[in-house]
């Protein structure tokens, strides 16, 4: 790692609270700011995703990470802004493929299909997995509109 401490925006939905309240104790390493919900009552993911996203987009945090049941909403969300590139991660491959790969920025984890043991290790990897860029590097250059 850098001199540079690592800084993550965090946000969810309902769904995802419990995860988001598990993976900020889990991530006590890094400089974590947590952008919502507060509660786990409903509340609308895009209300969390664009925030993290702005956070991430504008350089203010090195990563995002966003929680919902399915993680789609967030993730769709999240890639609507032109410097965010979200992955879905259900498992530890896909967390460490959409790093050397694509080179994401923001994880987004299905809170209803994955264990917090397994949310956990997705994120672990996902944080510490380089872009290989190479060949890559040419791919995400083309995914900006």
């Amino acid at each position: 790692m850098s001199d540079t401490k690592i800084k993550i925006a965090i946000g969810a939905d309902h769904a995802g609270f419990e995860y988001k309240e598990i993976l900020k104790d889990f991530l006590q390493a890094y400089e974590v700011k947590d952008f919502g919900p507060y509660s786990a009552d409903s509340v609308d993911y895009p209300d969390f995703a664009h925030p993290v996203a702005n956070a991430v987009e504008s350089g203010e945090f090195t990563y995002g990470i966003l929680l919902c049941g399915s993680a789609n909403g967030v993730a769709i969300t999240a890639n609507k802004h032109q410097g965010i590139r979200a992955g879905l991660c259900w498992e530890n491959e896909v967390a460490s493929l959409v790093r050397q790969h694509n080179n994401a920025n923001v994880l987004c984890i299905p809170a209803r299909f994955v264990s917090a043991d397994e949310a956990k290790k997705i994120t672990e990897t996902f944080l510490t997995t380089a872009f290989e860029g190479g060949r890559h590097q040419n791919r995400v250059e083309k995914i900006s509109c």
